[in-house]
């Protein structure tokens, strides 16, 4: 007598096909819904600070100064009454917003005091100036 059934057990398969067909979908939605902007770099040579700490720029308006003397609101260039305006909004909206201020080490002082004075009479008080660690360490 035998005790064995005489059907055979199916082995276990993984179909990949419709893994691939998944895949393929994401893959073409992240490429349709993906952005294709150029990116602008601004070379800025932020001066070096010997007790420098790390810059969370978590919801700041990032204000910066190059060596020329351009403004750039949160990587868009603006000129100077464009920048008020955006400030006086800015303090207007949410008067505890900080400010993150990046000018080029070669920024004549007074540009990044008269930012610093345009974004106070905003009531914009919370002005912090990214600058860069010292290698020495």
């Amino acid at each position: 007598m035998n005790l064995r059934s005489r059907t055979r057990k199916r082995r276990a398969e993984v179909n990949i096909v419709p893994l691939v067909d998944v895949l393929m979908v994401l893959i073409f939605f992240f490429l349709m819904t993906m952005q294709f902007r150029e990116q602008k770099v601004l070379n800025l040579e932020l001066p070096e600070i010997e007790t420098a700490g790390t810059s969370e720029a978590r919801g700041d308006l990032r204000l910066i100064v190059d060596q020329e003397g351009n403004f750039f609101l949160n990587e868009q260039k603006v000129d100077d009454q464009e920048l008020q305006q955006a400030l006086n909004l800015a303090g207007q909206s949410n008067p505890d917003r900080k400010v993150l201020l990046a000018a080029h080490q070669e920024t004549p002082l007074r540009i990044i005091t008269q930012v610093m004075d345009w974004s106070r009479q905003a009531n914009l008080n919370a002005i912090r100036i990214q600058s860069r660690a010292s290698s020495n360490e």
